[in-house]
């Protein structure tokens, strides 16, 4: 493959076409967050913590890292102000859901301590919706005995109905869920 010259944070990197920014960024030794990256996933996009500032053309712009592909003289810029405040909000919603996760460091890096938002949650077992487990479970396992159920605020993780063989023989999950939602699922209700 071909290689792309780009420049991240100030500084002038080249990479192999057809990485993404994130992957990037990774190799030029800059820390982008993340919550629903895995390398043996496909990027899904879906947490948003990985936002960065891209410049094309003259023109700004706000993307998901994970998913964005390298380019030709793209410029990236991954501590803005508008990436600050999206990692802020972010991290605040995340303290409403999972207030022990391991994502408080990065609500502590952007001073966030506590929560204004009040988001029902099930206590014993919240979710942060990151998808790793059913993606997981979709496309390394090829098993799809985890899922998303419901919409909006009402939307969580459940096991596909009989699916208990499956992951009481798997659990390879677990290592996924920051929240524990795996663990209450598999063992609570199966075990």
């Amino acid at each position: 493959m071909s290689s792309v010259r780009m420049n991240i944070d100030g500084k002038d990197i080249e990479v192999e076409e057809g990485m993404s920014v994130l992957e990037a960024a990774k190799e030029a030794g800059i820390e982008i967050p993340t919550m629903c990256y895995d390398e043996r996933l496909k990027p899904s996009g879906a947490c948003r913590l990985c936002m960065v500032e891209i410049t094309k053309n003259g023109r700004k712009k706000l993307v998901a890292s994970c998913c964005y592909p390298v380019e030709e003289g793209l410029t990236v810029n991954t501590t803005t102000e508008d990436v600050h405040k999206i990692r802020r909000v972010l991290s605040e919603l995340l303290l409403a859901v999972t207030p022990n996760g391991t994502h408080r460091e990065l609500a502590a890096e952007y001073g966030i301590t506590k929560t204004r938002f009040h988001l029902k949650t099930n206590p014993d077992s919240p979710c942060t919706l990151c998808g790793l487990c059913v993606r997981y479970c979709e496309e390394v396992k090829h098993r799809n005995a985890v899922c998303f159920v419901g919409r909006g605020i009402h939307r969580t993780v459940a096991l596909v109905p009989g699916a208990s063989n499956d992951c009481m023989s798997c659990k390879e999950c677990y290592d996924f869920c920051d929240s524990g939602k795996m663990v209450y699922l598999v063992d609570g209700i199966l075990g």
